[in-house]
């Protein structure tokens, strides 16, 4: 039997541990594009392809809006917006820590590189107490993300 216990995760964006999360699922890494390509042939044959698109993530992060993560990532943002091409690419870990009910922890962690800032985040106001209204969410695309499991 194989026991699962998740908690206690780290989330940096250029060297900064972020701490102002929202509710819900703060943190999303996910990957668009399929990593291969496969066509049927006449007699059967089948051809693969490798889609390096498949590579590039798509990281979705939701924090307390106007927190000082809020703040941090905002002045990146403009940073970007403001000289697209002096703008350094952002960098990223992701450490998932995996309890097996025993005390051992296995970290589950995916390095970014080569981030940028997918859209502008948006805004909401709500007068029936609808918590989304204090929750601003980013998103990134990120070149690069090798997973290790150790």
């Amino acid at each position: 039997m194989v026991t699962a216990f998740s908690g206690k995760d780290t989330i940096k964006i250029n060297d900064r541990i972020l701490n102002d999360f929202g509710d819900g699922d703060v943190f999303v890494l996910d990957y668009d594009s399929d990593l291969i390509a496969v066509k049927k042939g006449k007699t059967g044959n089948s051809i693969y392809t490798y889609n390096a698109q498949g590579e590039v993530a798509k990281g979705s992060l939701r924090l307390v809006r106007g927190s000082p993560d809020d703040k941090f990532l905002n002045d990146l943002l403009n940073l970007m917006k403001n000289d697209p091409s002096a703008f350094s690419l952002l960098t990223g870990e992701f450490v998932k820590n995996i309890g097996d009910g025993a005390g051992g922890i296995t970290n589950e962690t995916y390095i970014l590189s080569g981030g940028a800032f997918k859209k502008l985040p948006g805004g909401k106001d709500n007068v029936e107490g609808d918590a989304e209204a204090s929750v601003i969410i980013y998103e990134f695309l990120f070149g690069s993300s090798p997973r290790s499991v150790g």
